[in-house]
């Protein structure tokens, strides 16, 4: 086959000048409280909607919790592929006008986890994010634990860059 030809299935970021490493894209994955899910409707619409998540490096993975039901739900049962992106706060240099941010998009397809222990145990680190209460996190846990559907992303492509608005 032709080289010219050949369709890739992720693109790489064109201004490569603005790329940011494998190692600060995981970094911003792990600070940032929320980015955007995205995901297909049935009719092939996107879908995006913004989620807290906690990446577990490790495995690869980047876990969200959500409720059982709902339009989010039904669509990754439809079709599990799915884009998560991550936008650090802008900065401003004082000496420009312009606003600076790093971004990161994820690639990949969402899995549904069952083992009540673990959802369990990825609630509660996703709830430190948020905050360090105990016994808040325990409450919540055991209040919701039965109503908490968990899935992830199993990151297949990753990349990020440095923005600058001018």
């Amino acid at each position: 086959m032709d080289i010219k030809k050949k369709k890739l299935m992720f693109h790489e970021v064109r201004r490569i000048k603005q790329i940011i490493s494998k190692e600060e894209c995981y970094q911003i994955l792990e600070e940032e409280l929320r980015g955007v899910l995205s995901v297909v409707t049935e009719d092939g619409y996107p879908y995006g909607m913004t989620m807290n998540h906690y990446l577990l490096r490790e495995e690869n993975r980047i876990y969200f919790h959500s409720s059982r039901f709902g339009h989010k739900m039904d669509c990754i049962r439809n079709n599990n592929k799915c884009s998560f992106t991550v936008i650090q706060e802008a900065e401003r240099d004082d000496a420009n006008w312009y606003l600076s941010f790093r971004s990161v998009v994820v690639f990949g397809k969402v899995h549904f986890l069952e083992d009540k222990k673990k959802i369990a145990d990825i609630s509660r680190l996703l709830s430190y994010k948020f905050t360090k209460d105990e016994d808040y996190i325990d409450d919540e846990i055991k209040k919701y634990l039965d109503a908490t559907a968990m899935f992830y992303i199993e990151i297949e492509h990753i990349t990020g860059k440095l923005v600058k608005e001018h």
